[in-house]
């Protein structure tokens, strides 16, 4: 008769859709967090040897993270430090909830360590390169045009070619007003780009200059935005917002998505990485500027600023302090520059 290792052996992936019903159903873990665990439980249910004996011991998972820990062999590049901490973390989990319910008999968590979190300080962006950075993306009249309310017909004349052409810089400048928009947003408020890209109509207010936010693990917060960030926001939502909606025969409203395509569609989150990685090329910027750099130099120069740090937590939307504080050395990093160029004697 086969022992209970060798039953439970032939049940991985039941015992993975059971963790993850649980997380969902009882710990009340965002669907986010949910597909990424679900993700890296997968790859290891597939991975040699995972199905027969992940319920014996340790060594299936030492081995199986052991093996994605080893970077640069080819065609497995291996995982970057923090994803294969939270593979580990997503693993040693499933492991603990297994132990618990009585699907195995070894405690397997207890044997696996998460990896060290490497203290990477943020890429972030000086005052006057975000500048830089904010005014490359796009927004200002195109040639030959009167505003943004004008039309290809209002500004060009001359033939269907000279019309086309009107139309197709009217159309430049309508993304570059929204992507004009979005970036400020991101920049205003320290959204991370999800974040800016989930929100509806509804969770903005333009005459108070704040937008309600769904970070991650579901905490909802409410940050302000500045002048400058709600001007290009009503601009855009004056125009081209309003016209595309209207073109694709939608509606505005509260539940209305706030960034949307010229099809009325919500915008996407490669759109939005394209958005800002075209900026950074038109500003002579390199290529390692994403969204998430944007949030970075907010939580610097807030804390450059005198900021309390109670308070940039809050509107970053981290739930512990210690990620907040990346911060602090980052902008000691700073003052001791400023210092060595300043001092006369440093």
């Amino acid at each position: 008769m086969p022992g209970p290792e060798l039953t439970v052996a032939t049940n991985l992936d039941r015992a993975i859709d059971d963790y993850l019903t649980y997380l969902h159903v009882e710990r009340g873990v965002s669907e986010a967090t949910i597909r990424a665990y679900r993700g890296d439980l997968t790859d290891f249910a597939m991975s040699r040897g995972a199905a027969a004996r992940w319920a014996t011991g340790p060594e299936t998972a030492q081995r199986y993270l052991a093996a994605r820990a080893k970077r640069g062999r080819p065609h497995d590049p291996g995982l970057a430090p923090t994803s294969l901490r939270r593979r580990a973390a997503a693993i040693r989990g499933f492991y603990r909830f297994a132990y618990g319910e009585g699907v195995i008999v070894v405690d397997v968590a207890a044997h696996l360590e998460l990896p060290r979190q490497p203290r990477l300080l943020p890429e972030t962006l000086t005052i006057d390169v975000v500048e830089r950075l904010l005014d490359a993306a796009g927004g200002g009249p195109a040639v030959g045009e009167s505003g943004p309310g004008a039309s290809a017909g209002d500004v060009v004349t001359g033939g269907a070619t000279a019309v086309s052409d009107g139309e197709a810089a009217l159309a430049r400048e309508a993304t570059g007003v929204r992507n004009r928009a979005l970036l400020e947003l991101l920049y205003a408020a320290g959204l991370r780009v999800s974040e800016a890209l989930g929100l509806d109509m509804g969770d903005v207010s333009l005459d108070a200059g704040w937008v309600r936010v769904i970070g991650k693990g579901d905490r909802e917060r409410v940050v302000p935005m500045g002048d400058i960030a709600v001007q290009w926001l009503s601009r855009y939502c004056s125009w081209p917002r309003a016209g595309w909606l209207a073109s694709a025969g939608l509606a505005d409203g509260a539940t209305v998505p706030l960034f949307v395509t010229a099809r009325g569609a919500r915008l996407g989150r490669q759109q939005a990485w394209a958005a800002v990685k075209a900026a950074a090329a038109r500003a002579g910027l390199g290529g390692r500027v994403s969204p998430h750099t944007l949030r970075h130099s907010f939580a610097t120069h807030l804390l450059e600023g005198g900021a309390d740090l109670r308070v940039v937590q809050e509107l970053l939307g981290h739930a512990s302090i210690s990620t907040t504080q990346l911060y602090t050395h980052l902008t000691g990093e700073r003052i001791r520059e400023v210092y060595a160029r300043a001092h006369p004697r440093a």
